[in-house]
Formats: C-alpha cells, structure tokens, sequence
C-alpha cells in the first residue's frame, strides 16, 4: 500500500471514529440535529473539535455532540467573523483549522454530525468560510492573504480552478470576515488595517471578477451580514460603531447609507441580523454586552438600545449568531468561556436564558440554527 492509499485509508478510519463519537450524543434529543443548535469549534492547537449544544428547558445550553476535524486551531481568538459557518439549507457546517490550512466539512443529519472531507484551504490560516447554494469561499489571512473557492460536492469541497484572489495588499491587510450578499452575486471581505471594505462580483462559473477596493465608513471594519434584502451591516471596533451599504443589482460596488453610527459602548466587532431584517446586533468586546440596531426598508440603521444585552462582568463579547427561527441570539464570551443565550423579543430586545460554561480557551466561531 502506497502513502496515499494509506493516508486516504485513515482519513476513513478518523471519519467514522469521529462519526461514532458524534452519534450517541444525539440519541435522545427529541429536537433533533436541525433545528435550535448552536455550533462552535475548540480551536484547539492539539486538535480542533467541532462542538454542539443545544438549549435545554430552562434556557441554558449544554454540550450535546462533538466530533475531531481532523485539523488544528490556534488555541488563541482568530480576530476574525465566520470560522465556523452553516450551509444555507442546513445540512453541512465548515470548520477553519487555522494552524492546519485547513477546512473541515461535516454532513449534519437528524442521527448526528459526520466529518465528510477535509481540505487545504487554498491558501495559510483560513480564519472564516461561507457558502451559498453549494459554491464556498474560505478566507486565508497568513502570507499574503486571500480567498479560494470550492464547489461542495456530495459533502466534500472541491477547489475551483482560477478561483484564488489576492487582498488589497500583498500583506499587512488583517482580513477579518468573508461573506457572499444575500443573493449570492458577490462576495465582500472587510480589512482591519487598511480600513478598506473589498468586494468581488461572482461569475456563473463560481470565480470571481475584478475586485472593488471601499473606504470604509469608520475604521477598522470588522464583521458583518447582510440582510434579507442584500443591505450590508459592517460593525466598526475603535469608534464602536455600525454602517450600513446597499449594492445595485449586478454591481460589487457598495453605496453607503448609514454613516458610523455610534453605539456608545466599547470595541464593536461581531454582527448578526434576524431572519426577518429588522433588528442587527453588535458584540462589543470591550463593555461585554451586545447593542441593537433597527434596521428599515431602505437599508438605514439607527441605534435602538446601547444595552440590548450583557454576556458578563469583564467576560467579553464577540462572536453572534441568530437562531434560524429569529427567537434566541447566541453570544461568545470568551473571558468567562461561556456562549450565551437570549431570547429576541418582537421589537428586538433581549432577555437573558442561560449559557453554556467551561469551553476550551481561545475558542472560535458561531454558528445557529
């Protein structure tokens, strides 16, 4: 046996032992794996996990699977929006293996998480992933920086010749977030320290065209979303605050709308908007506690509570997500180690439900369905 039938060989033997490990955990789960999880990843330098909890009656969340990427983190925050993503129909998540350049594919079924495919990245230290309708872009931030594209494939990722692009520097950009619009015609990824908001129109071939290079509003644009109707939320960390673009139909160039609005706290760096696109939310990593913004038909945002919610004394915030339903938000606090809960109430306020306690140091990435 060659070193490739061997290696492919024990890909295998780790898939299923990750599979058999992942399964119990979902036995007696009445719920299910497709709705109301929420999805991190150890990051852990010794060997990444993709970990899931679920919300128990009381509101609090507990560990109910976990399963090996087969991959390494870093043991250390990312900086970064997206490490862990969901596809848009559900049925697979992607994990980044920072110190492993890699990406990490896992079939989510009502029985459990199986790990389908692990991939380079297509570049060094991939720090976020997103997807839409089968097409996947990881974004790397070591060397040179850049984003690769992969069509996903009876579970595994296939890299799409011709689909790398470089940043707007050859380095010193600290990419943070990579993101397609929410009709999947293009792809944005936001700078830190260039203050620089890029753009890429994607072809019907899943490549992309000519980059589009934006001032940002405010510096150091961080994480971002799009709502239901492609206005793009990108939070700003020094002035803790929000701005908000639109792109035209069959344009990758953004028109701002909303101008740095301020939410009067400290460091906002994570963004997440509900399902419907009425309300986006801020983690503010330095105040520990989560703003809201409302969010109109034409795209502009105005401040609607300084204090939506707060994760803990000095536990920090940073990484959101919104369950699919539109009714809890998730929060990483990653002082605290802890992710956790609210309930989203109808004119978007928050009320607390519990966490989950004792995740791994430097663990990275939210996801929610």
């Amino acid at each position: 046996m060659n070193f490739q039938s061997r290696r492919r060989v024990a890909f295998q033997i780790a898939a299923l032992v990750a599979a058999i490990t992942a399964l119990p955990a979902w036995a007696h789960d009445e719920d299910g794996l497709r709705a109301g999880k929420v999805f991190t990843s150890s990051n852990s330098p010794g060997g990444n996990e993709l970990l899931v909890f679920a919300p128990q009656a009381g509101g609090a969340l507990s560990l109910v699977a976990r399963a090996a990427t087969q991959g390494q983190g870093t043991g250390a925050g990312l900086g970064s929006q997206g490490a862990v993503t969901l596809s848009g129909d559900g049925r697979h998540a992607f994990v980044v293996n920072a110190l492993s350049h890699t990406v990490s594919t896992f079939a989510i079924r009502d029985g459990g998480i199986t790990l389908s495919s692990v991939v380079d990245s297509g570049g060094l230290q991939p720090i976020s992933v997103t997807e839409h309708e089968g097409l996947v872009y990881v974004l790397n931030a070591g060397g040179a920086g850049n984003v690769a594209g992969f069509r996903l494939q009876q579970g595994r990722l296939t890299l799409i010749a011709g689909s790398s692009r470089g940043l707007s520097a050859a380095s010193g950009t600290a990419p943070a977030q990579v993101g397609f619009g929410a009709d999947g015609d293009v792809i944005v990824v936001t700078e830190k320290a260039t203050n620089r908001i890029l753009s890429y129109p994607v072809r019907r071939d899943g490549t992309l065209g000519a980059m589009v290079v934006t001032a940002s509003s405010g510096a150091t644009p961080f994480g971002f979303a799009f709502d239901r109707r492609d206005h793009l939320i990108v939070s700003e960390a020094p002035g803790s605050a929000a701005s908000s673009y639109r792109f035209d139909e069959r344009s990758a160039v953004p028109t701002l709308i909303s101008a740095s609005v301020p939410n009067t706290q400290g460091a906002a760096c994570w963004v997440a908007i509900t399902p419907n696109g009425r309300y986006a939310y801020t983690g503010n990593a330095a105040t520990s506690n989560v703003s809201s913004y409302r969010i109109n038909r034409a795209g502009r945002i105005e401040l609607a509570s300084a204090v939506a919610g707060v994760t803990g004394p000095n536990a920090g915030t940073t990484d959101l997500a919104v369950s699919t339903d539109g009714r809890r938000l998730f929060a990483v606090a990653p002082r605290s180690l802890q992710i956790v809960a609210f309930r989203i109430g109808a004119d978007g306020s928050l009320a607390s439900l519990g966490a989950a306690s004792g995740l791994p140091a430097g663990f990275a990435g939210l996801a929610a369905n």
